[in-house]
């Protein structure tokens, strides 16, 4: 996945646990198991704004795009 997490990171930084995460974000327990840990391949924006606002960043500070081959567009060229 060209994406990463950055969410364990932002939890250290701010010495939260999943239940406080949980409690200021009201995102379940499991999702934010799986946004961390990279084992999800789809998520509503509006939980990545809930995470985001109980961490108190941007939403494009949850993950960062790490390109791992040549795009198909590259290729074309």
């Amino acid at each position: 996945m060209p994406f990463t997490s950055n969410l364990s990171e932002l939890m250290r930084e701010r010495k939260l646990t999943y239940e406080e995460l949980q409690f200021r974000s009201k995102v379940a327990p499991d999702t934010i198991a799986r946004v961390k840990d990279e084992r999800i391949a789809t998520v509503k924006l509006l939980t990545l704004e809930k995470l985001a606002t109980a961490l108190e960043v941007d939403v494009h500070d949850l993950f960062e795009y790490v390109r791992t081959s040549p795009s198909s567009f590259e290729r074309l060229a």
